[in-house]
């Protein structure tokens, strides 16, 4: 046996999509109820669990010979839960090297993160059943007792045995959907470096991170007191019924002299400099209720083991389009920042549920319990937190793709490169804190606006109005930095030309270290580090504005699958990011057998003893791979006896 494609059908009483699988598994009522099976690409086998039949020993032996390599579509989920069938303890899983995943296959692809997405793109002869969600939320999840089911909270194979014979068919038919994607893709096999990043991410999965659970359930219950104290002042002071109701409110603040069309929270702010003290005061508690700072406290509550780690919390090559990991459940990539000067002594507070405390001493509790979620997560008894990340990660990639020398000169040197570009642009010294330092906000909202192709709309979007930046403002700011990198302009109108020669005459080309190819009805564009990234069917096609420009298919800003239009800027920025989770990866695998808990972005969270040097971390991470020579990096970080952002 070489190797095993598998699709296992699961009962638990815990709702697998609030949760994750690790959670899910970890419930005394957790079982398998089907296990579907292939051998070396064999006929498809279905073992009935719940009707009495057995796994074959020489399969259950394959599960933990790591010679065999086992396949599934999101194969973490059929890991996990055959660890926790054959017996394994919370905290310990069979180990991920000799399993590959075909959903991760799919994405390297550019294609849809769903075996029926999938199976739909590539034309599969045998797709995905389509009765399928309606079978797994009948065997799978608990039901509603009622009088015509004899108040049963769950439906087994014997209540519905027509339906129950469909389930296996169902389960059969995912195998051989999963067995067809291998085969469409196997002209573009997954290279070995992507196989050894998903099993370090796997193993982070794993291992997960400890929660103060004692502060989660303080900060939930402080919040459900603030909220109600919000709601009655409220109340009180609008005599609306529910001042929770966007509707009612809208009204409330027209009867008093105020129209709006929203209360989104940058309409509020704009409202507030110019409302009278008592609407404002209704407004400000309006923002206070606003705050969601509950639904993480609440999500790492739900995600929680029964050892105190949450675990699943990243999806590799979540975004597909650059391979850059996506979050689960608790959602780390959109954790509030913290500045409270205190926020050691407000945690302490929290912790001991002293509700009155922190609202005398900083009087917006939602706010509070918002800028204390990242000090839920807590490192092992004995250990304490390495936080290291890397400084302008885009920036410096941007810069070394380019060749933009005066860009390349500010890190070697050292120095800043928000300064550095207002400096550029407007021609004068800007020190930060020192001379024309007013203009330094300039020179960050410009380069984080503007790098990938923006323009005016970027700049807003930014937040550049809510900066102080006027409207006149702006596209000077944009000739001006456009002027200040002309490499850069000239680096998005190259591959912009490389890519549509490759689409149009199938031509492959080398440039900047990357090169573009299409062929199969794939584009490719091959990274320094020889990852390559994909693109669905490309053509020439229009765009809005009457020009040329390369199209593909994709998954959209609407969530579902369709024909998307790029340019040489998007298609840069694409580079630029996958090649900074390349060097995120590369760091990864040095710092491999550090304990890494967390990674957020361009950080890495380490579990670490005491002992261990935060220098030498931040001189390994800043280590360049050897696919990138002259690009400079550089990795900052602290020790922490809990996660926050320094």
């Amino acid at each position: 046996m070489k190797t095993l494609s598998i699709d296992i059908e699961t009962y638990s009483d815990i709702p697998l999509q609030k949760t994750g699988v690790y959670r899910y598994s970890g419930s005394p009522n957790f079982e398998i109820l089907l296990f579907g099976y292939s051998i070396d690409s064999g006929p498809v086998q279905v073992v009935d669990l719940t009707c009495g039949e057995h796994i074959p020993k020489e399969v259950l032996a394959a599960l933990e010979d790591d010679s065999v390599i086992k396949w599934a579509f999101n194969a973490a989920f059929e890991r996990v839960c055959l660890s926790r069938y054959l017996g394994y303890p919370t905290g310990e899983y069979l180990d991920p090297e000799s399993w590959h995943c075909s959903m991760v296959w799919a994405a390297t692809m550019g294609l849809p993160l769903s075996l029926e997405g999938v199976g739909a793109v590539l034309g599969l002869e045998k797709q995905k059943l389509t009765e399928g969600k309606e079978l797994i939320k009948y065997f799978c999840q608990p039901c509603l007792p009622t009088k015509a089911n004899g108040q049963r909270t769950r439906n087994r194979p014997f209540h519905a045995p027509d339906k129950w014979e469909l389930f296996k068919r169902y389960n059969a038919r995912d195998v051989e959907a999963e067995m067809g994607i291998q085969q469409k893709l196997s002209k573009f096999p997954v290279p070995p470096q992507v196989w050894e990043e998903y099993d370090i991410d796997q193993e982070i999965n794993d291992r997960g991170v400890r929660i103060d659970m004692k502060l989660v359930e303080q900060a939930i219950q402080m919040d459900a007191r603030s909220r109600q104290e919000l709601t009655d002042a409220m109340k009180r002071m609008t005599a609306l019924e529910n001042p929770n109701s966007v509707q009612q409110m809208k009204q409330w603040l027209s009867d008093n002299g105020v129209e709006t069309d929203s209360l989104g929270k940058k309409v509020v702010a704009e409202l507030l400099k110019t409302a009278p003290s008592e609407l404002a005061e209704v407004l400000t508690l309006r923002q206070q209720l606003a705050k969601s700072s509950v639904r993480k406290y609440q999500a790492m509550e739900k995600t929680v083991c029964s050892d105190n780690r949450a675990r699943g919390m990243f999806m590799f090559y979540g975004a597909n389009r650059t391979g850059r990991f996506s979050g689960r459940n608790i959602q780390l990539q959109n954790l509030p920042q913290n500045h409270l000067l205190d926020l050691a002594e407000a945690r302490a507070l929290v912790r001991s549920g002293n509700f009155d405390a922190v609202k005398m001493l900083y009087e917006d509790v939602p706010d509070t319990l918002s800028q204390l979620i990242r000090t839920a997560f807590i490192p092992r008894d004995g250990a304490q937190f390495l936080v290291a990340d890397f400084s302008a990660i885009e920036a410096r990639v941007i810069a070394w793709f380019a060749g933009e020398p005066w860009r390349q000169d500010v890190f070697a040197k050292g120095g800043d490169i928000y300064c550095a570009s207002a400096s550029q642009m407007f021609k004068v010294p800007v020190e930060k804190h020192g001379i024309n330092g007013h203009l330094r906000q300039k020179g960050k909202i410009a380069e984080l606006a503007l790098s990938y192709g923006g323009s005016v709309g970027a700049l807003k979007a930014m937040g550049a109005i809510e900066m102080g930046l006027t409207e006149d403002e702006l596209p000077p700011l944009v000739d001006a930095w456009r002027q200040s990198n002309p490499n850069i302009v000239k680096f998005w109108w190259a591959v912009d030309h490389a890519v549509m020669e490759a689409v149009r005459y199938k031509h492959t080309t080398t440039n900047y270290g990357l090169t573009f190819s299409c062929r199969s009805g794939m584009l490719f564009i091959t990274l320094p580090s020889g990852r390559k990234l994909a693109y669905v069917k490309p053509k020439v096609g229009t765009n809005k504005f009457g020009g040329e420009c390369i199209t593909y298919e994709g998954i959209g800003s609407t969530k579902k699958w369709e024909r998307l239009d790029s340019y040489g800027p998007k298609f840069v920025e694409n580079i630029v990011q996958a090649t900074a989770r390349d060097i995120l990866c590369y760091a990864m695998r040095t710092l491999r057998h550090c304990s890494i808990v967390m990674h957020i972005h361009d950080e890495l969270v380490i579990e670490a003893d005491p002992r261990m040097s935060l220098d030498v971390v931040c001189q390994q991470m800043a280590r360049t791979p050897p696919w990138a020579k002259g690009l400079l990096l550089r990795a900052d970080g602290y020790a922490t006896p809990f996660y926050k952002k320094d």
